[in-house]
C-alpha cells in the first residue's frame, strides 16, 4: 500500500508517493521551499517527479530537483509552452476567493520564469507509474491549464493539483483558463466514486464532498 506525504510550503503542497522505498514526487513547490523539499525526497529512493502542471507554484523546483536526484520529470506535453512563459495560458477566476487569489498571485506568476527540466518526459491519460515502482495512473485533468494532469493512486487516492482547491472548502478549482472544461473536469472526479482528494492548494478531503 502506498504512503502519501504532504508537504506544505506556503499555501502550496507537493506530495511524495512512497511504496516499499521507492518514491515519486507530485508537484515540486516554489523556490524558498526548495531545501524542505529535498531532505523530504532524500529519505527514498526518488524515481519520477510528476508535474501536474507548470505553474511556478508547483514547478519552480522541478529542474533544480531533477537535476539532484538523476530523476526524469513527467508532464502533459499540452503544457510544455508554459515553461518560462505564464502568458501562453493566461488565468481567469470566477467568485470572491478567485478574484483574491488571482490579484495576489499574477504579478509573480507573470515575472517568475519556471526553467525547463533537461530529463523531460511525456504523459498522458491511462499511463501506469508501475515501472516507477508505484501503483498509480495519469489522469487528465483539463481546464486549470490545457494539459493539467492528475495522479491517481490504487483507486483510492487522487492528487488533482488545481483541478479543484480547497482554499476554504472543496470547490471547482477557482482559477481556469478554460472554465466549461474545468467543470467538466471536476464531474469527472466525482464520478470516479470513493477516493481521497489531495489538493495543490489545501487539507485532503473525501469525494463525496465535492
Amino acid at each position: 500500500m502506498a504512503e502519501i506525504l504532504q508537504i506544505k510550503c506556503g499555501t502550496d503542497n507537493c506530495y511524495i508517493v512512497a511504496e516499499r522505498g521507492n518514491a515519486i514526487l507530485v508537484d515540486t513547490g516554489s523556490a524558498e521551499g526548495l531545501e524542505q523539499v529535498i531532505t523530504e525526497c532524500s529519505k527514498y529512493k526518488l524515481k519520477l517527479i510528476v508535474l501536474t502542471h507548470p505553474h511556478f507554484d508547483h514547478a519552480e523546483n522541478a529542474a533544480a530537483i531533477s537535476e539532484r536526484f538523476d530523476v526524469p520529470v513527467a508532464v502533459n506535453k499540452a503544457d510544455v509552452e508554459i515553461f518560462g512563459n505564464y502568458d501562453a495560458q493566461p488565468l481567469k477566476s470566477y467568485g470572491v476567493v478567485g478574484k483574491v487569489v488571482l490579484g495576489l498571485s499574477l504579478k509573480v506568476l507573470r515575472n517568475t520564469k519556471v526553467r525547463r527540466p533537461e530529463k523531460l518526459i511525456f504523459v498522458k491519460e491511462g499511463d501506469s507509474l508501475a515501472e516507477y515502482g508505484i501503483d498509480a495512473r495519469i489522469l487528465e485533468l483539463p481546464g486549470h491549464t490545457i494539459g493539467s494532469i492528475g495522479v491517481d493512486v490504487e483507486q483510492k487516492n487522487l492528487l488533482v493539483g488545481d483541478a479543484l482547491d480547497n482554499w476554504i472548502k472543496p470547490a471547482v478549482g477557482h482559477l481556469f483558463c478554460d472554465y466549461d472544461t474545468i467543470k467538466k473536469t471536476a464531474q469527472k472526479i466525482k464520478l470516479l466514486g470513493q477516493r481521497t482528494l489531495y489538493y495543490g492548494h489545501g487539507k485532503p478531503t473525501d469525494n463525496f464532498l465535492l
